[in-house]
């Protein structure tokens, strides 16, 4: 059973831990004769239902091709993952995000990590050693951010150094832990990426405080320079 979404006004979708019977539909969201919102199970599958530009659309910076920051369910699927992928790369590390861009039932266009096969996203991630994606968990009453994925050191890295900033840590529940070989997380040259998943209530603290988005992008990329996974001409701040 996929981990389905909770819709918003705004269009934008969050993950829950259960699947979702919304009791109303959405325009723009597939359903089910149970009201189950139906997400697409590959990329192939939501292109021949949406149009790049309209319903979604996909930014790619390739500068370091071996650090690869990425937002699987950017836009208005899980909002400011993107922007919080965008401040992770910084100037030197390359970066993918797929948004979603449509008024509403954005939550179709979560395509789950161990499925996401947009050929562009594969192009990169495969040329990378690391891989660090960037989700949204739906909690809006506390702050804190899990992080799943198998490179187990650089993990521990980003855990340390976000709580020495301030920012609170967790443990990943069930289905958020990283861990399938196909996540895409891990799925570069290495094998081992890490996963990110920042509760709603941290992600619109970084939405409405600049400087805390900062401290919280410095945190992760000093846990990369930390590792050795930053190239000669990259800097960890």
């Amino acid at each position: 059973m996929a981990w389905l979404s909770e819709f918003h006004p705004d269009g934008a979708g969050e993950m829950l831990h259960h699947p979702l019977r919304t009791g109303r539909t959405f325009s723009g969201s597939r359903m089910n004769r149970s009201n189950e919102v139906v997400l697409y199970r590959s990329f192939k599958e939501l292109s021949q239902h949406e149009v790049e530009g309209q319903g979604y659309r996909i930014r790619i910076e390739v500068r370091d091709p071996r650090v690869l920051i990425m937002a699987p369910h950017g836009g208005k699927i899980e909002p400011m993952t993107a922007e919080i992928s965008e401040a992770i790369a910084g100037g030197d590390f390359s970066f993918y995000n797929f948004e979603g861009l449509k008024t509403d039932g954005n939550s179709v266009l979560h395509i789950e990590s161990h499925l996401f096969d947009e050929p562009r996203g594969l192009k990169v991630v495969e040329k990378a050693d690391v891989v660090i994606t960037v989700h949204g968990q739906m909690d809006q009453k506390d702050e804190f951010v899990m992080m799943g994925g198998l490179h187990t050191d650089l993990r521990l890295e980003i855990e340390r150094q976000l709580q020495a900033a301030g920012f609170q840590t967790r443990l990943p529940t069930e289905g958020l832990m990283g861990t399938d070989p196909l996540n895409i997380c891990n799925r570069g040259r290495r094998g081992q990426g890490v996963q990110l998943e920042a509760s709603r209530k941290v992600r619109d603290l970084l939405k409405r405080d600049g400087d805390r988005l900062r401290v919280f992008a410095k945190a992760v990329r000093r846990a990369i320079g930390a590792k050795g996974e930053v190239i000669s001409r990259g800097k960890a701040d």
